[in-house]
């Protein structure tokens, strides 16, 4: 009975990973701003919730993790089809080219090159 509920468990897992997803949307060359932060769009393209919070998700620029305390984003959670704003101190990008690495939940990767 063990072995079926952790192949059970396991198929569960599989299955959240394969319903979730999300894409950072913007403009490469026309990052928006609003006061001391830079906004990245991130959607949902999955079919489950996104729980969206600091805790949730991994910021790397450049290869340089984000503080939790640098970022945060305008939704606690994001439906299938659609979005939430990712605000990011300016203080963690310089002018010239980066690349944004965002982890999320399931370990759910996007990279996004962009021009500040």
């Amino acid at each position: 009975m063990y072995a079926l509920n952790s192949f059970q468990n396991r198929g569960e897992r599989v299955e959240e990973n394969l319903d979730t997803e999300f894409k950072i949307i913007n403009d490469p060359d026309n990052i928006p701003t609003e006061g001391s932060d830079y906004l990245f769009y991130i959607k949902n393209i999955g079919e489950r919730k996104i729980p969206t919070t600091n805790n949730s998700f991994t910021l790397f620029i450049d290869g340089e993790v984000v503080t939790t305390d640098h970022f945060n984003f305008s939704e606690n959670s994001i439906q299938k089809e659609e979005y939430t704003i990712l605000y990011i101190d300016n203080s963690e990008i310089s002018a010239g080219d980066h690349t944004l690495r965002v982890v999320g939940p399931q370990d759910i990767v996007d990279e996004f090159l962009f021009t500040i």
